[in-house]
């Protein structure tokens, strides 16, 4: 993947340093994009001056380093007698100087970290006379926020297996039988567990995998970072939020949907279709030029008017709209840049979440989620799946 790393250069130039040194596994999402390397154990990337990118890396992972990674120059750490140096040094100090001697080798006696940078790493270059400077800006992080074509054709086909899973949880949610307010699958209740497998099952079958997910039913669906658990029930919203990431690509995707079997009350349906406006507000408001504080907004404005709290009209309010609109998704599932009250310029290669909700322990909560691209002219939704006229599911 072609990747642009001029803003970092130029701050390598105003700044006069000699490179930029990342120390982790690629886990962090910054060591991946720039290495184009995904490795569990850390290894060293340094970005010099002149734009080259070097890994320093483990003789386990060299051979596939060498094939995979998008760098000028791959280094066993066994160029700098690793073993030797520990052996003599101990683990912390043999590792410290054979990054040292990798420093040396290619002149950066003066570098910028991360903020995550280990402070470790830190001091024991220091003590090897170099000098290090954390880059506090998160120079990388805003690079990455402007996706790639190809970065965003990863993200959505992430996104096609998250539909996929999303179909499989309302069809099975929509199968169930109702007894006595429970959902009965084969059975036995269904229960928020049980569609979670489904879900699984799922994007496993497509390549993707994820941490965990929401089904959420009720009250609990009125905390949206509850998880969910237990019988789900009839005449109650029910709260699916997936996001997925591709194993291979390391992409992530998200879509939120509010679902229900039998008959929510009139608050309940008057409260997704309110989240359903807001929702539409706020992809009107789209275009190269505005912030995603403008954005949020839009979503606000909706949500205010209809009668309910928002954290812009109530900073304390504990129901009504509780978080902010939507935020940018890529190899983080949170990361640049922010559809929120400080949300800055959206540009053309943003890829965000727009997913406003509502929420009460009363009634329960609404969220409904699609991923989109700012383009040149205004977005295109990444997402294919419908949004219902209600919550109910047949």
């Amino acid at each position: 993947m072609e990747t642009d790393l001029s803003p970092l250069l130029s701050y390598l130039d105003e700044e006069g340093l000699d490179g930029y040194l990342i120390d982790d596994d690629a886990s962090d999402s910054d060591q991946r994009y720039v290495s184009g390397f995904d490795a569990p154990d850390a290894y060293q990337t340094l970005v010099t001056a002149d734009g080259g990118v070097h890994l320093l890396i483990s003789g386990l992972e060299y051979g596939r380093a060498s094939s995979d990674a998008d760098a000028d120059t791959v280094t066993r750490r066994s160029a700098y007698d690793y073993q030797d140096l520990v052996a003599e040094y101990g683990q912390y100090g043999g590792r410290i100087r054979g990054v040292a001697a990798f420093l040396a080798d290619r002149d950066a006696e003066s570098i910028a970290v991360p903020r995550s940078f280990p402070t470790g790493t830190a001091d024991g270059l220091r003590d090897r006379g170099l000098a290090v400077t954390v880059e506090s800006d998160g120079i990388v992080e805003d690079v990455r926020a402007t996706k790639t074509e190809w970065e965003i054709e990863q993200i959505r086909a992430t996104q096609r297996a998250n539909e996929a899973a999303m179909a499989a949880a309302e069809d099975l949610i929509a199968s169930a039988d109702v007894e006595d307010g429970v959902l009965v699958h084969e059975g036995d209740p269904l229960t928020s567990e049980r569609v979670k497998e489904e879900i699984e099952i799922t994007l496993i079958r497509h390549g993707c995998a994820l941490d965990d997910t929401i089904v959420a039913c009720g009250a609990d669906a009125a905390d949206p970072h509850d998880r969910g658990s237990g019988p789900l029930e009839a005449d109650e919203l029910i709260v699916i939020d997936i996001f997925p990431r591709d194993k291979e690509t390391k992409y992530f995707a998200d879509m939120t949907r509010t679902v229900a079997v039998g008959d929510p009350d009139d608050e309940a349906r008057r409260r997704y279709e309110v989240t359903r406006e807001a929702y539409e507000a706020a992809l009107d408001a789209i275009e190269p030029g505005v912030t995603g504080a403008d954005v949020h907004d839009a979503a606000c404005d909706v949500i205010e008017d209809a009668g309910y709290e928002t954290l812009r009209s109530d900073p304390g309010t504990e129901t009504g709209f509780i978080h902010s609109t939507g935020h940018g998704v890529g190899l983080d599932i949170h990361e640049q840049p922010s559809v929120a009250p400080a949300g800055g310029d959206l540009e053309p290669g943003h890829v965000i979440t727009i997913e406003p909700g509502i929420y009460d322990p009363a009634v329960g909560g609404v969220r409904i989620e699609d991923l989109i691209v700012v383009t040149e002219d205004g977005y295109e939704n990444l997402t294919d799946y419908p949004i219902g006229s209600g919550p109910t599911i047949e």
